[in-house]
């Protein structure tokens, strides 16, 4: 099942919603003013009326007997039209007014009295000029409204679009934070004189982005210490193991020490990473011929392919620690060949094997794991995470996915179609390489020579 969902900014929905309402109180005031005009105009209509009808009595009763050459106002004498509800009211002998409201156009107003020779007076109109006002009105209100719609549309978007404008803001520095700016804050990034209910998210999100800091600061120190502490008993042990007789039980030591120190040094490079205190001495080296001597050292095995060659301003040695560590993790998980291709400042580290694990490409490469439930004899998950971290450094980027399986001919032999997939590690190195603190870069130029 597909679920599909709209996105739209703050600006838009303050905005619709002010709209709706102003939308909504201006129709029901303009209702309320429309009807209240209209009864008001109605009743004012019987009211003249029933003081002509009045004064047509008077005239009429002056005179009995004899009907006026212009009767006044109009009025008639048992007139055949009159409605049968009036002419009951009058027959009881009272002076009433009859309104017939037709629903379109002026209603008709009617007014009748009883004379004292027992005949019917009455005065018929709709007053239609005067009626016609009330068009006028709800064309008034009409403009009114839209006026109403408008500006509330109007201030909807200037409002919303300062709020949207504080929530990107604290959007932008909140991700500057993910990505290990901490002198990045949310307050200072938000700014403005009002304070409202975004000052007091920024202010939160600070708060929480110290106190992370803080925790990973400690955590930071603490593995430091001991990795630095376990340095020279480790030392020692390897030392002492030179001196161990010659066999099997001396290599079983010597090897486990060696991996004791291996791991020691490496804990020692993810804290150091980890503190944002490293600078990269830049140099401007070609990458085809710098990358096929370091494949030739780390893993003679693997195959180079230089699609297109490039100069690069990058630091030697944390460049060739990335390019050792991704091959170790390929010769560990992976299986041959193993590839690495050059193209333009873009390196790429293939094998074919199962590929990284699910977790890995979802988070990222994490200390001591390595997404495998055996992890006997495969690492600790710290040659991802160091290589990562010495990308930083170098203000690359590096990526990690899984190649496709694509299965091929059994070339007419009956046997199983080849599934050609693996692991890609991708690092993409830009024209400089400023550190992940912002700092210039060290440049040596005596490294530069020697390069």
């Amino acid at each position: 099942m597909v679920t599909l969902s709209l996105r739209t900014g703050i600006r838009w929905k303050l905005s619709i919603a002010i709209a709706a309402v102003s939308t909504l109180v201006a129709i029901v005031l303009s209702l309320v003013v429309h009807n209240a005009a209209r009864l008001s105009m109605l009743d004012g209509n019987r009211d003249v009326l029933d003081g002509n009808i009045s004064a047509a009595q008077r005239v009429y009763e002056r005179n009995p007997g004899k009907n006026p050459d212009r009767p006044l106002f109009d009025s008639k004498v048992n007139d055949p039209a009159l409605p049968g509800a009036l002419r009951d009211a009058v027959e009881d002998g009272q002076r009433a007014t009859y309104l017939k409201d037709a629903g379109e156009g002026a209603p008709e107003i009617w007014a009748a009295v009883q004379l004292s020779d027992g005949k019917v007076l009455s005065i018929h109109s709709n007053f239609e000029k005067r009626y016609a006002v009330l068009a006028d009105l709800d064309k008034t209100l009409l403009i009114g409204s839209a006026a109403v719609v408008l500006g509330g549309c109007a201030l909807g978007v200037l409002i919303g679009g300062r709020l949207s404008r504080r929530l990107r803001k604290a959007a932008t520095a909140a991700g500057k934070i993910t990505e290990g700016d901490t002198g990045v804050r949310v307050r200072d990034a938000i700014g403005g004189r009002v304070r409202d209910e975004t000052d007091d998210l920024a202010r939160a999100v600070d708060a929480m982005a110290d106190a992370l800091q803080q925790r990973l600061e400690a955590e930071r120190r603490v593995t430091a210490d001991i990795a630095h502490e376990l340095r020279t008993p480790v030392t020692g042990l390897l030392t002492a193991a030179e001196l161990l007789p010659p066999g099997r039980p001396t290599e079983l030591v010597r090897d486990r020490a060696q991996a004791m120190r291996t791991l020691v040094e490496d804990v020692l490079e993810v804290a150091r990473l980890d503190s944002t205190t490293e600078r990269a001495e830049l140099q401007e080296i070609t990458l085809g011929e710098f990358v096929t001597r370091r494949v030739r050292v780390f893993a003679p095995e693997a195959s180079v392919r230089v699609v297109r060659d490039a100069i690069a301003h990058t630091d030697p040695r944390r460049l060739e620690r990335i390019l050792g560590n991704l091959l170790a993790n390929a010769a560990r998980h992976g299986k041959p060949p193993v590839v690495v291709t050059i193209d333009g400042r873009v390196l790429r580290v293939r094998d074919h094997g199962p590929g990284f694990p699910a977790k890995l490409l979802a988070d990222g490469p994490s200390r001591f794991r390595t997404g495998r439930d055996d992890r006997a004899g495969l690492g600790h998950g710290l040659g991802l995470t160091i290589a990562a971290g010495q990308a930083r450094v170098l203000g690359a980027r590096l990526t990690f996915r899984n190649a496709a399986p694509q299965t091929g001919g059994d070339g007419g032999d009956g046997t199983a179609p080849r599934k050609d997939g693996g692991a890609i590690a991708v690092l993409w190195l830009p024209e400089s390489a400023p550190t992940d603190t912002g700092s210039i870069p060290i440049i040596n130029p005596q490294a530069r020579r020697r390069a």
